[in-house]
């Protein structure tokens, strides 16, 4: 493990990530006088920026060493492309109710692609990059490691969130790092460990759609996606050993 490489992309990430996060130069009432459709855009775009630009900068260090495993496509285009559609037609079909006065159906796609670009903005980092560079460790090493620091990014700590909230946080993000790490293990894929991101979000902390949504059309979304999901992985994997 490279540490300089390591501490260049947590300042990049940590920094512009939260800067924005926490809007210490009081961004959002500039973007809040734009159309809601762009001021949402902006909004997800700028939050995820940090850990994006940061992964780009180290993945580009780490690939003057050795190769990257894990690739925005990884091993099959089509497959990722597959799976990325079926959350993005399920919010389109249901729909999600909003505070914009945005046709149901219509802010479901729109909400489902921005949440989708973040996501594959916050796995660059997470697997793109931190995954990469930590191939060498035993997995409950690697895996500790990287869900700590995707807990640490988010900075809970300096919110009002309490020490129980805090405590089941970051269990969440190391539980989600081994989990959507054995998703990149298998594809190889940066867009395909999204989706499961994607769908973690939805279900719990994405302020675009979860309030949007009723428990059981959620559990729908959830229930839908996993299953083809898996099915798709299964294919996946049979691909790479024909």
């Amino acid at each position: 493990m490279n540490f300089k490489r390591l501490f260049i992309f947590l300042i990049i990430a940590f920094s512009i990530s939260n800067i924005f996060r926490f809007d210490v130069f009081g961004t959002k009432l500039i973007l809040e006088k734009l159309p809601n459709w762009i001021y949402l855009l902006c909004t997800v775009i700028l939050e995820g920026s940090g850990v994006f630009t940061g992964a780009l900068v180290a993945i580009k260090l780490l690939e003057k060493e050795r190769k990257t495993v894990i690739t925005f496509f990884g091993t099959s285009q089509k497959m990722g492309l597959l799976m990325s559609v079926i959350p993005i037609a399920l919010l389109s079909i249901i729909g999600v109710k909003n505070e914009y006065g945005i046709n149901e159906n219509l802010y479901g796609l729109y909400a489902i692609l921005i949440s989708l670009i973040y996501a594959i903005m916050e796995e660059f980092g997470w697997r793109g990059y931190l995954q990469n560079e930590f191939s060498y460790l035993k997995p409950i090493k690697k895996y500790l490691l990287i869900g700590f620091i995707w807990y640490l990014w988010h900075l809970s700590f300096l919110t009002n969130a309490t020490i129980k909230d805090n405590l089941f946080f970051i269990g969440m993000m190391i539980f989600g790092s081994w989990g959507i790490g054995q998703v990149a293990e298998t594809t190889k894929s940066i867009l395909a460990s999204a989706c499961f991101h994607l769908i973690i979000n939805i279900m719990m902390y994405n302020s675009l759609i979860k309030n949007g949504l009723d428990g059981t059309q959620k559990l729908i979304i959830l229930g839908v996606s996993i299953v083809l999901w898996i099915i798709i992985t299964e294919k996946w994997k049979k691909e790479k050993i024909e």
